[in-house]
Parts: C-alpha cells; sequence; structure tokens
C-alpha cells in the first residue's frame, strides 16, 4: 500500500446520514468494502459514478477474463494495491489461472503470450502510459473486436485508472481477507 492508513477514513454505518444509508442500501446489510464505505463521504459522486462503474463491470461488450486482464494490468501499472487485491479474487472466481495472473503484473513482454493477450496488455500500457492506443496496438485489437468492444477495452482501462487515483491518493486500505502484491 502507498500510505499505511487512511487520508479519508471509511465511513461507518452507525454515522451514516439518510443520503448516505440510501446510496449504501444497493449493497444490502452486509460489510461495505472500504472503497465504497470511503466514496460515501460524496454520496452525490458516488451515486453518479456508479452507473458507469457499474457497465464496465458488469455491462461491458468484452468477456469476464478480458475485463480483468485489462484492470490488474492497469492496478499493476498504477501501483493500486486495492485494485490488484479486489481484482486478484474476482479474476480467480472467474476461472483464470494464477499464470493468467501473474502475465496481468508481467506485461506485454511475458513469454509465451498468445497474440490477445499481448495486445490487451500493449493497449493498457499505452493508455496508462500515453492516454492513446498506437496504431500497430488498435489494428491488431480490431482483429479480435468490434467497435463497441474497443471502446469498452478504452474505458475499462480509463475506468480503474481513475479509480485507483482515489484509492491510491485517499489511503484506502485493503479490505480482510484481499491479497496484496506479494500474496
Amino acid at each position: 500500500m502507498r500510505l499505511s492508513k487512511p487520508r479519508v477514513a471509511p465511513t461507518q454505518r452507525a454515522g451514516w446520514d439518510t443520503d448516505q444509508a440510501e446510496v449504501a442500501a444497493r449493497f444490502g446489510d452486509g460489510t461495505v468494502a472500504n472503497v465504497f464505505a470511503t466514496m460515501l463521504h460524496h454520496p452525490a459522486l458516488f451515486r453518479r459514478w456508479l452507473p458507469f462503474a457499474n457497465h464496465i463491470l458488469g455491462k461491458s461488450t468484452i468477456s469476464v477474463r478480458d475485463r480483468e486482464v485489462l484492470i490488474l494490468r492497469t492496478a499493476w501499472m498504477v501501483r493500486s494495491e486495492y485494485e490488484w487485491g479486489q481484482h486478484v479474487l474476482i479474476a480467480r472466481d472467474a476461472g483464470m489461472s494464477e499464470e493468467e495472473i501473474a502475465m496481468a503484473r508481467n506485461g506485454p513482454d511475458t513469454p509465451g503470450l498468445d497474440q490477445r493477450d499481448r495486445l490487451l496488455l500493449a493497449a493498457t500500457d499505452e493508455l496508462v502510459d500515453d492516454a492513446f492506443v498506437s496504431d500497430a496496438t488498435w489494428d491488431g485489437l480490431s482483429r479480435f473486436y468490434d467497435t463497441r468492444q474497443m471502446m469498452d477495452i478504452v474505458f475499462t482501462v480509463g475506468q480503474y485508472n481513475m479509480l485507483a487515483m482515489g484509492l491510491n491518493s485517499f489511503g484506502v486500505q485493503r479490505d480482510e481477507g484481499v491479497p496484496g502484491f506479494d500474496d
């Protein structure tokens, strides 16, 4: 973790006002992850961000596996340990192997990658580094993905890059049982 303690501590259920409780009701009565408990400091922002985040995480036109490759690589590139750990768990639940997860960490030069994975990782690196997908990477991806999928690829990296900025800057700490970079 970049910060050993939060700059913006997660809200506590007992202290929620009506607006916070209304937004949090979407998550049921269970434990609210630190990312969401932190976002509850700004319910208006949280409420408006959720539909976009929901599209990327649940309604995207790309496969769950490809989405997780993009998210994991983004998290690694921007050093978002919270994001990394949460998505390692999601990737495992989606059936990704430890080798596939390591591929996201190691990047597009990982030996033995197929062309599709190499292109997904290259696109992520290019977007994080330069906010632009090169012609070569775009042309390569276009052989595997249609226009909507290409847009979802770009916006997936963008969403998780933006979220990482908040997670890292606010000092959101990993939830219990969530792996870190070294796990």
